[in-house]
């Protein structure tokens, strides 16, 4: 509302301890990390920087994400949830844009770590470089729909153990086919089993997710999630 009510070409929203960043465009829509991380690297690349071509994201990486960075000829690392995870891929492949979808991106070149200030500056720099506004320049990528449920847990045996919600997600991922992808985690700290789809469009996605919530609620004996 006040990016809009004071007619800014862009807002800037960081976490508590400031190594988050999350964007809002001159119309007032929120732009996802994967956005910011698209839009950095897009310029990154055309100036010759990203080096190896190549950007490190986190399995929460929206599907459009990648897809994005593929028609732009950039090759996409993935690695597990955690920014300790993000740099040492970055560190193994010799890649200076790394991140989450949460807003954590780490620019290797000049640092180590997530900054949600430094984040801002690269994100602004490409915004002045292109001359096009936040909200044109989001639409480099299309973000999927994307459901995430929590199921609660009393135990947690390898998923690829439970044959149930093995052919589940299989099922799944063939009436998706290549308009979105599941991922099903447990959480690192807490007992839940994460159950996370992305699809074409919010119905079906939804309809995809609830599908396996509800063979993983049955298999392992959850409560409500």
């Amino acid at each position: 509302r006040a990016v809009v009510r004071q007619g800014a070409h862009i807002g800037l929203a960081f976490d508590g301890d400031g190594d988050r960043l999350i964007a809002v465009d001159e119309k007032g829509t929120v732009l996802t990390g994967d956005q910011i991380m698209v839009i950095c690297a897009r310029h990154l690349h055309g100036t010759g920087r990203l080096r190896n071509k190549a950007v490190v994201s986190t399995v929460m990486s929206n599907l459009g994400f990648h897809q994005a960075l593929q028609r732009m000829g950039i090759v996409s690392h993935i690695t597990p949830v955690g920014d300790r995870y993000v740099i040492r891929k970055m560190l193994d492949e010799d890649v200076i844009l790394g991140g989450e979808d949460s807003g954590h991106m780490i620019f290797r070149d000049v640092h180590t770590t997530g900054d949600g200030l430094m984040a801002a500056l690269r994100l602004i720099s490409a915004m002045r470089a292109d001359g096009r506004p936040l909200s044109s320049l989001s639409r480099l990528m299309t973000v999927f729909p994307q459901v995430l449920v929590n199921v609660n847990v009393s135990h947690k045996p390898p998923i690829e153990d439970n044959p149930d919600i093995v052919a589940a997600i299989a099922r799944v991922e063939r009436a998706l086919g290549d308009q979105g992808r599941v991922l099903v985690r447990y959480s690192g700290t807490q007992n839940k089993c994460r159950v996370m789809v992305e699809g074409p469009n919010e119905e079906k996605t939804r309809t995809c997710c609830e599908e396996i919530v509800a063979v993983v609620q049955k298999a392992l004996g959850t409560s409500s999630p």
